[in-house]
């Protein structure tokens, strides 16, 4: 219940332009529990489509909750005939008229538009994961229920989360007009030659950080990309650009060290470019001096170290 009220203070922080503490928003509503069970009192909990007819009448402060209490103790008191009759339909009604404002179109449109036919054929149904998500969230609490929606939303956010850091892309780079190294798949019109691949080299990008879920895919991706590019191009070296990888595990430097053995065997030499941070100490610290691939400063100088010009 906390997790439906806590969606909707953060929908209506979200519309009106200020932050919620959700630490503090969860141990008011646990206080209040806890007093309400001690004196065998309601349940208490936020409820959207209340919060929704609340801010449609209105509201702008907490007094609108004293205001409804006030108004719902005169009427449990003197106004119980007026409203006995009243069909229940009738309540829908309000409710849903405050609720329906909610229901976000044009967000769940521009999340399908964000799809592209390059990203469509770099990720597959995972480069629309935002629209899949809030539409299972949306289908749920418009079939089950508010909380039953908010699940159902949550856990398909984390398969999707797990599919994409499992798998993630790793891209061939190639030497810009502007000299920039960028992705072979991505290069703009700008560069009207379409890049420059180093010349008995192969660079490569993974666009996500290195861990257990994703070493062996980024193994995998690597030596098939090394392997195609050895028979067409003859390379002799591969460079891992690592300034996109955010962070590594243990089990994805051992990877590192396997994929250079894995390379080595086919005369192909593996070194690393522009690992920074986190992933420089990770690296250093799981895996001896003479297991690590080694390290350069950029992806100019590993080739140039790696690489010399035959003469």
């Amino acid at each position: 219940m906390s997790t439906e009220a806590l969606g909707a203070a953060k929908t209506y922080a979200a519309r009106h332009g200020y932050e919620i503490d959700a630490n503090r928003e969860l141990i008011g509503m646990g206080a209040a529990n806890a007093g309400a069970g001690l004196a065998a009192g309601m349940v208490v909990n936020g409820s959207l489509s209340k919060t929704a007819v609340n801010g449609g009448a209105g509201a702008k402060s907490q007094v609108s909750g004293l205001v409804a209490a006030a108004l719902t103790l005169l009427t449990l008191l003197f106004l119980t005939p007026v409203f006995e009759s009243l069909p229940e339909a009738t309540l829908a009604a309000v409710v849903i008229a405050a609720v329906v404002e909610l229901v976000d179109v044009g967000a769940l449109r521009r999340l399908w538009n964000l799809a592209t036919p390059l990203t469509r054929r770099l990720y597959g149904g995972a480069d629309r994961g935002d629209f899949w998500g809030a539409a299972a969230a949306m289908t749920g609490v418009l079939v089950f229920s508010t909380l039953p929606g908010l699940v159902i939303g949550v856990v398909i956010s984390l398969l999707l989360l797990l599919a994409r850091a499992s798998r993630p892309h790793v891209a061939e780079l190639v030497r810009s007009g502007h000299g920039l190294w960028v992705d072979l798949a991505r290069r703009t019109a700008l560069d009207k030659d379409g890049g420059t691949a180093a010349e008995g080299a192969l660079v490569v990008r993974v666009e996500s950080g290195l861990f257990f879920a994703n070493a062996d895919a980024v193994r995998a991706g690597v030596r098939a990309l090394a392997a195609e590019r050895a028979e067409a191009h003859g390379i002799r070296l591969v460079v891992l650009d690592a300034e996109t990888v955010p962070f590594i595990d243990v089990a994805a430097a051992d990877m590192l060290v396997t994929l250079a053995k894995d390379l080595a065997r086919d005369g192909i030499r593996l070194v690393l470019a522009r690992d920074i941070g986190r992933v420089r100490v990770v690296l250093r610290m799981a895996t001896t001096k003479a297991e690590l691939p080694p390290v350069h400063r950029d992806i100019d100088t590993a080739i140039a170290a790696e690489l010399p010009p035959r003469g």
